[in-house]
């Protein structure tokens, strides 16, 4: 029975063909350029966030928005924070229609059954932030936008040593607090990059202490730079960094805890938006200045790229990387409203 059914379908393939050659209209190309061009208005692309309370999240929904209103069609966000919701995210985007998604995924794992799932309801994917992992280890080939992570860590790095050789420190003398979360590859570069730069400078590699957090916030990074400072009462004078804002903030509450000030402990962070909070403050503290990343490309641009390619069958490139630009208290307002992120 299989049998008849495969050479029945290759017979109608073939007859279909022969028709098409046969009524003079040639051999048209076939795939979804072929297809009528859906009315924008007639689109809907979903926006899954693995974090939805956190400020970056927040401004990629934001720009999200702004690309749907620009071209007329509907956003659908949604925030899933584990594998069991991300599933039920995408079944609920296909009940209301939608075509295709951008997604950060709560857990990189899930990549091979995020693309199944989507598959089944014939949707388009294009991960953000935080890359697919296959089975075997490997980042899968699908397209994806994220930040050039290694590079970020880097100008993390080169701002602390800058701060740190305009306040006079030996860097022989200092120690260096990671608060690292190295399930992600993104954020193991990060750290990892700015840990090099500082080692390269001269901070001694045995004296760059990893504070690991469990969750990615500032609580998160505040209990783990306690039990770091417990282990290490003797350091006098801190440089601080992490995976973001949140890990640098958390770290530098628990810092000023202890007796820390600006004078004694520098911290940079990664991200921008969740910051200015801290660079606005009238009292400094040691929070010195973030990498802003631009959520505008990450919010705006991935999802005007899906829409291209539900409407035009453009595919989105494979892998993009953005970078990001330092920024402290003296520069921040200006930069961020460049970059559309102040009101």
């Amino acid at each position: 029975m299989r049998e008849f059914v495969r050479r029945t379908a290759l017979g109608l393939g073939a007859a279909s063909l022969l028709c098409a050659w046969g009524c003079g209209k040639g051999l048209e190309p076939t795939g979804e350029t072929s297809a009528a061009r859906p009315a924008a208005k007639d689109v809907r692309i979903g926006f899954i966030v693995k974090m939805p309370d956190e400020k970056w999240f927040q401004d990629e929904w934001t720009f999200a928005r702004k690309c749907a209103d620009k071209n007329g069609f509907k956003l659908l966000t949604i925030g899933a924070t584990d594998g069991e919701k991300v599933i039920s995210a995408i079944d609920n985007l296909a009940v209301n229609g939608a075509q295709g998604f951008v997604i950060c995924t709560p857990d990189v794992k899930l990549g091979p059954a995020i693309m199944a799932k989507a598959k089944s309801h014939n949707m388009k994917v294009y991960s953000v932030d935080d890359q697919f992992v296959g089975p075997d280890g490997k980042f899968m080939d699908t397209p994806y936008m994220g930040i050039s992570a290694r590079k970020i860590g880097e100008t993390v790095g080169e701002a602390l040593v800058a701060q740190a050789k305009k306040l006079g420190w030996n860097l022989a003398e200092t120690a260096a607090c990671a608060v690292t979360f190295d399930e992600l590859n993104t954020s193991k570069e990060r750290t990892s990059g700015a840990t090099d730069v500082l080692v390269k400078a001269g901070l001694p590699r045995s004296q760059v202490f990893a504070a690991p957090e469990r969750t990615t916030d500032v609580p998160g990074a505040h209990d783990a730079a306690s039990v770091l400072l417990t282990q290490h009462p003797e350091v006098k004078r801190w440089l601080v960094y992490s995976v973001n804002d949140e890990g640098v903030m958390g770290a530098v509450r628990a810092m000023e805890s202890r007796g820390f000030t600006p004078a004694t402990c520098i911290g940079v962070g990664i991200g921008g938006p969740s910051s200015f909070g801290e660079l606005a403050n009238p009292k400094q503290t040691p929070f010195f200045g973030t990498v802003m990343l631009s959520p505008y490309r990450h919010g705006y641009e991935t999802t005007e790229l899906m829409f291209k390619w539900i409407v035009d069958g453009v595919e989105p490139p494979r892998d993009t990387r953005t970078a990001g630009i330092f920024v402290d208290r003296t520069n921040y307002r200006r930069i961020a409203g460049e970059q559309g992120l102040l009101d």
